[in-house]
């Protein structure tokens, strides 16, 4: 009796857990929900695109405090940031989806596709709703930078249209949407998306309830969890190898770029991208001036940005990532930012992800790649002096805060009311021990270490002990670019 009694409790146990991994069919547990203003339910007209199979969706979450020792039995998706240990999704391995194993090695890393693609590379897709955290052009500008990491290297192309029928439909919904699959408001559940070939194919929906952000840490990122989407909605299920886009573990990385992982996943399915024909050279009338040598500069400004640093000196830019200049530099930092001077007194990238350049008695403000404000006087931030030498943005334990330096001096911009605050200047020797008056440039590294440059040398500084460390100024050209030591 014992034993049997042990057997029945074994398949309670069975068929509770399995219930919980289920998906909820609709109108099951249904609760009301008050709309906002614009979001009544959209259903998506059947004209739009074929319906034909079964649904096989993929959920992307983000974690949530839960009672202790309550089991994690839903999809999830942690942030890699910190927090409890890792936890994997737990959508289950479809019957039809494969391992694709490019070695015969058995710890060789391996994608997984789920055996869908689309039978064309010329792709349309249309937004159908957006989120009230950001403006629509900027949405717009993040879908398609998601978009084209996957374009890069694959002869896929994304087209939006408005006014017509789309392969990629993209949604912002809350809660019961239409497809057995509620989203929960804030936390939880982010965005699900449906394979190709299956009835609902293309369709991305992101949960509107989302602090949805880019380029920090202050909400949900929604150029990775978008990059994360259109694999799925491509034909990928989640990757097996950690840190990839593919994932099934949230988390905040920038530069956002393909793992070699998902590069193998999407070229299995679509091919490479082709090589572009050689373009032989033409006779010009054309001046064309020659960018300074990073091995012998000094250089203007220099800022993190979306992960990258960037280096300006004159009307060019350098692009380094992960320690190695990227191929095409320097350029013209106009390529990345039409409208800013031809030269840059100094760069930050502020909490919000925004980039802000300074020269002479101005300032300019970007989003991404789109001019947002400039030229303004520096007055209007309450700045009392002009040609601003570098600009500081520091994240401590304690806060966000920036720093504008010039001559001896620094200033420090409130936040919250964007202006800089009353109690200052200060005295550089003051306050930032170690530090030469004369400052080119400042930036935080990825240690959180604040490095200050003058001329070709740069000074790594504590925030915490407040004092330079050991063994600097050591020289920009040798740790940066990879020169010879001067």
């Amino acid at each position: 009796m014992r034993f049997s009694g042990l057997l029945s409790g074994a398949f309670a146990l069975h068929v509770l857990l399995t219930a919980r991994c289920m998906p909820l069919h609709e109108g099951r547990g249904l609760m009301k929900h008050k709309e906002p203003p614009g979001l009544s339910q959209i259903p998506h007209s059947l004209s739009e695109k074929r319906r034909d199979r079964v649904p096989h969706p993929q959920d992307t979450f983000k974690p949530q405090a839960l009672p202790k020792n309550e089991p994690q039995l839903n999809t999830q998706l942690r942030n890699s940031s910190g927090g409890a240990g890792p936890v994997r999704c737990g959508v289950p391995d479809y019957p039809d989806q494969r391992e694709v194993h490019l070695s015969s090695h058995p710890r060789q890393k391996r994608f997984v596709i789920f055996g869908g693609r689309w039978p064309k590379t010329d792709l349309t897709y249309k937004i159908q709703r957006f989120p009230w955290q950001m403006n629509e052009d900027k949405v717009r500008r993040v879908l398609r930078e998601a978009l084209k990491i996957w374009s890069d290297v694959t002869p896929l192309t994304f087209t939006e249209v408005i006014n017509q029928e789309a392969d990629i439909i993209i949604d912002f919904a809350r809660y019961w949407h239409g497809d057995n699959l509620p989203f929960d408001g804030p936390g939880g559940i982010l965005a699900h998306a449906f394979f190709p070939r299956t009835h609902r194919e293309g369709d991305i929906h992101f949960d509107y309830d989302e602090s949805w952000t880019v380029g920090n840490e202050l909400g949900t990122d929604l150029l990775q969890v978008a990059a994360h989407e259109f694999g799925h909605v491509l034909g990928l299920q989640h990757s097996l190898e950690p840190g990839a886009i593919m994932s099934p573990f949230y988390s905040f990385s920038y530069p956002l770029q393909l793992s070699e992982d998902d590069k193998k996943g999407i070229q299995y399915l679509y091919g490479p991208r082709p090589q572009a024909p050689l373009q032989i050279p033409t006779e010009t009338n054309e001046i064309i001036t020659s960018a300074p040598d990073a091995c012998h500069t000094d250089f203007d400004a220099v800022s993190v940005i979306r992960g990258e640093l960037f280096f300006f000196k004159a009307s060019y830019a350098w692009r380094i990532r992960e320690g190695r200049l990227q191929a095409g530099y320097p350029a013209l930092a106009s390529r990345h930012w039409r409208g800013i001077p031809e030269k840059i007194g100094a760069a930050y990238e502020d909490k919000k992800g925004n980039i802000w350049f300074f020269e002479g008695s101005s300032y300019w403000v970007f989003d991404a790649e789109h001019k947002i404000k400039g030229p303004d006087p520096l007055q209007t931030i309450g700045l009392p002096v002009t040609d601003i030498q570098a600009a500081l943005h520091l994240k401590e334990h304690h806060g966000h805060y920036t720093y504008f330096f010039k001559s001896g001096n620094y200033w420090r911009l409130d936040s919250q009311e964007n202006s800089v605050d009353t109690a200052f200047p200060r005295s550089i020797q003051q306050d930032w021990w170690g530090i030469p008056d004369e400052i080119d440039a400042a930036f935080q590294d990825a240690h959180g270490f604040a490095i200050f440059i003058n001329g070709r040398q740069y000074w790594k500084f504590d925030s915490v002990q407040r004092k330079v460390l050991e063994g600097y100024p050591r020289y920009v050209s040798a740790d940066f670019f990879g020169c010879s030591m001067p």
